[in-house]
């Protein structure tokens, strides 16, 4: 695999160990702002989430009242929903191999329901060969099936009864809106392979899987339906993943004979190691820059390009069990600004969203918010809004700080949204950051505006008070299954049941709720000469939203 070498700052992201004056005291910068000077639409670059596995959660799931992530999430990725396991796949009876037809399709079609009754829409990741399609059936480390079909005619008739089940239960129209794809990571052989392994043979196999899925996708639901793959990219697979693309440009269908294969979305998984560590693999923007190069290599453009899961693998704690991230996200502030770094780069990198596994402290829906939720329910207003030019200046900075701006125009409403950061990989870092913007906006020019300041810090978090008084109350790593920096405390594979559990359940919750309240601070500003000056200082890894509108 080629690496495609690109800068890790797209625009104007200040890496402050490579350039700028360095000091021993607070860093600053200012950034200019034009709104006269736009380019390209923001997305809503959080508008995914994805679930591991779909149980029953979304059957009659009811929106939180207070927190609901669906003002902001518009598609929910249900991964291998098509089978894999016992668990997965779709039939009556999932071990009787002489009857290929009992379908039984209510769960997906409940949950379904349920997602459609939050405000999303699902998004559908077929592909895992059920259990008894195939004789070489091999359950890998995500525990699924590894192998594909003995007969691939008999997988296309299994995924065309899926389709014609959803088309039947909800209508062709509604399930035109609807997002599917094949596989999770599909060159990664824990995920799929040829039995045997070979790179070679693995690619062809799933050539044909993804071929006879989006066949029988198209024949239910038509030929706009959309679908795409989701690679793993970030690091290397088993094979290349350019070869895929390759084939659905120009190779032969193997579902139909004809050339190229129907795809309208790529995506990746990018996951960095831990707090402190960065992957050893691609960078983010080297990652869509990768199969955004080879699919406009292949000629095929107007692809759009996201990001499927990802974050931060494991904490630097480790509970009883493991030292995974249950949400891939860490309950310190320090993930505000990492978080604010990574959607700022997937934007500048052409990137349409940035997949996410939790956002509340138990989950999807329950709970209240963690500091990863306060900076999705900031970073989705500037969607549809046109990227404002941004240019950084007078940077005083430590070594190792990072600092980025990112500045979107609404000519719908006159609102200039800004978000800027203090960033450092490190859980500690705890130095300020002075950050002035000067916003050139001549649309306002005259007018009184309000701005409307975010500040994302511990006083919205409830994660430093979480730690104090597990050291008060004595809650040790081993209460926990999988690492404890989690800040998706209420699930049980984080915090687990016993003692622990239940004080945090009984005391402690309610007073954490109210330290994870965001509350905006507003003041009314005349803009004269077209411009407008706002300071203020950042904490570590502290971000801040600014939001000036005419009143």
């Amino acid at each position: 695999m080629l690496k495609v070498l690109i800068s890790i700052f797209t625009t104007i992201g200040l890496f402050f160990s490579s350039f700028g004056a360095f000091v021993q005291g607070d860093s600053s910068v200012k950034y200019k702002v034009d709104t006269e000077k736009l380019g390209d639409t923001i997305p809503n670059i959080v508008d995914n989430v994805n679930v591991w596995e779909m149980g029953t959660q979304f059957v009659n799931a009811k929106n939180n009242e207070k927190y609901d992530i669906f003002d902001y999430v518009d598609y929910v990725q249900l991964m291998q929903c098509s089978g894999g396991n016992s668990t997965r796949d779709m039939f009556k009876d999932p071990s009787d191999r002489t009857v290929l037809d009992d379908y039984d399709f209510s769960r997906l079609i409940a949950n379904c329901h349920g997602i459609l009754n939050l405000g999303a829409k699902p998004h559908l990741k077929l592909g895992s060969v059920p259990q008894k399609l195939t004789t070489a059936d091999d359950i890998g480390y995500f525990e699924v099936n590894l192998y594909p079909p003995d007969d691939y005619k008999q997988y296309y008739t299994y995924i065309k009864a899926i389709a014609t089940a959803l088309v039947d239960e909800f209508g062709l129209d509604e399930v035109k809106t609807w997002r599917f794809g094949c596989m999770t990571e599909f060159e990664n052989s824990n995920w799929f392979m040829a039995k045997g392994g070979d790179p070679d043979d693995s690619a062809l196999a799933y050539f044909k899987l993804y071929d006879y899925t989006v066949q029988a996708l198209i024949d239910v639901i038509g030929k706009d339906v959309f679908v795409g793959a989701h690679a793993m990219t970030v690091t290397e697979g088993l094979w290349d993943e350019c070869k895929f693309i390759k084939h659905c440009a120009n190779g032969r269908n193997y579902a139909t004979g004809r050339v190229g294969t129907r795809i309208c979305f790529l995506s990746a998984s990018f996951y960095d190691a831990k707090p402190g560590k960065y992957t050893k693999g691609y960078t983010l923007p080297e990652t869509i820059a990768h199969l955004k190069d080879c699919a406009e290599g292949y000629g095929l453009n107007n692809l759009i390009y996201g990001v499927d899961e990802g974050r931060i693998l494991s904490g630097n704690s480790r509970g009883s069990s493991d030292d995974q991230l249950f949400s891939r996200t860490t309950g310190f502030t320090y993930q505000a600004g990492y978080d604010a770094r990574l959607f700022k780069q997937a934007i500048d990198s052409g990137a349409d969203y940035f997949s996410s596994w939790d956002f509340l402290t138990n989950g999807l829906i329950e709970g209240y918010p963690t500091i990863s939720y306060h900076v999705a329910n900031n970073i989705y207003k500037f969607a549809d809004s046109k990227k404002a030019d941004v240019t950084a200046s007078k940077v005083i900075a430590r070594a190792g700080v990072e600092s980025d701006c990112l500045a979107g125009w609404d000519e719908k409403t006159g609102t200039l949204r800004v978000m800027a950061y203090n960033y450092k990989n490190d859980v500690d870092y705890t130095k300020k950051m002075n950050i002035t913007v000067e916003a050139s906006v001549p649309q306002l020019d005259g007018k009184t505006v309000k701005v409307t300041k975010y500040l994302l810090d511990d006083n919205c978090n409830f994660f430093d008070e979480w730690q104090e008084d597990r050291v008060k109350y004595n809650i040790t790593d081993d209460c926990f299954a999988w690492s404890p920096d989690d800040g998706v405390i209420e699930n049980g594979t984080v915090l687990q049941y016993g003692w622990a559990r239940d004080l945090y359940m009984k005391n402690l919750k309610a007073k954490y709720e109210e330290c994870a309240q965001l509350v905006p601070v507003t003041e009314t500003v005349e803009i004269k000469d077209g411009k407008i000056t706002i300071s203020d200082t950042l904490g570590g890894n502290n971000v801040i939203f600014y939001e000036i509108t005419s009143e």
